[in-house]
């Protein structure tokens, strides 16, 4: 049976770390469906590993995909670099955090996958190239730019610290943003990817209006070119969907139809695409204002959620493939 994987972040708090059993089983409810991937976050601010969380996730029958995130406390975007920036993670500052945490993972013994330091070619996170030099070019080297090459470099450092401890069960996700920020070559994926030997999947955020305000798009010109830059990163990798959503607003836009046209286009036109992660939330902006991407914002988007999940082209529990690593395979055979 050919399918791809349903999964979603569920309002875990702050520090999107909250994880209750309750909390998935609600949503599971729901939606009418059970997820194969539930998303949440280790920050770096926090100093621990999620054991407790992920063992919760993988009790559940469910994949845990851990958000690790080089961040201090209180959490803020856009606000530049803090004490976990890339710089010091390439001198070695923080190496016996990397490794506890390694040790960890290693511990927990189930498959997870990681991805570290998301959407680094946006502009609002403290990772992003653009604070680390972005399209200077490095000395003597014309083809490479600063941002990304610091980025890659802490990468590479992060994955080669975590399985020199022996952390085989943690699957690599590469995860930029659909859109650069700012929108120039040098931002693309392709200047960020650390190499095919650091990556198990690839990873796009997707998300339509998030704010009033914005401009609404359909998820379709959003989603299309994206992913043909992104294949064309490494043709070999299976992709996923890490983050998709939208919010509600007065206007033009039409939330049901953004997701209901999301889930079709998902399932039936993009092949390399695996596994889509709904992010379901709804947080106050800084004007007093709030943003609502949960699935049940009306009563239409929910009911739009559902009936796209239902489609039995959307695996509710991952495929184990039995290897030396442990992994989630390419649902292209009976679950």
């Amino acid at each position: 049976m050919e399918g791809k994987y349903t999964g979603a972040y569920i309002d875990f708090g702050d520090a999107e770390d909250e994880v209750t059993l309750e909390t998935i089983e609600d949503f599971e409810a729901m939606v009418g469906k059970h997820q194969a991937i539930i998303a949440s976050s280790s920050y770096w601010g926090e100093q621990t590993f999620p054991t407790q969380n992920l063992e919760m996730i993988a009790r559940h029958g469910s994949l845990p995909l851990v958000f690790w995130s080089p961040w201090d406390r209180p959490y803020l975007q856009n606000h530049g670099p803090d004490r976990f920036s890339l710089l010091e993670i390439n001198k070695g500052t923080w190496d016996s955090y990397i490794d506890r945490w390694a040790d960890a993972a290693r511990a927990f013994g189930q498959p997870m996958m990681v991805s570290f330091a998301n959407e680094m070619n946006g502009d609002w996170f403290p990772w992003s190239g653009v604070l680390y030099g972005g399209k200077e070019k490095v000395e003597g080297r014309p083809n490479e730019y600063k941002g990304p090459e610091t980025f890659k470099a802490a990468y590479r450092h992060v994955v080669d610290r975590v399985r020199a401890r022996g952390a085989n069960n943690v699957q690599w996700l590469f995860h930029t943003n659909n859109y650069a920020e700012p929108n120039e070559g040098w931002n693309y994926p392709a200047s960020y990817y650390p190499g095919a030997q650091y990556v198990d999947w690839l990873g796009l955020s997707i998300y339509g209006q998030q704010v009033g305000g914005e401009n609404w798009s359909p998820i379709e010109p959003l989603l299309t070119w994206p992913y043909e830059q992104m294949a064309a990163v490494d043709p070999t990798k299976p992709m996923m969907v890490a983050e998709w959503g939208v919010g509600e607003f007065p206007g033009p836009g039409n939330k049901a139809a953004f997701i209901r046209e999301g889930l079709d286009l998902l399932r039936a036109k993009y092949p390399r695409i695996k596994a889509a992660v709904f992010w379901h939330e709804r947080w106050q902006n800084d004007d007093n204002t709030y943003s609502n991407l949960r699935v049940n914002s009306s009563v239409e988007a929910l009911e739009a959620y559902r009936a796209g999940v239902a489609n039995p082209g959307w695996l509710d529990r991952p495929i184990w493939e039995v290897s030396s690593r442990a992994k989630p395979r390419d649902p292209v055979a009976k679950p």
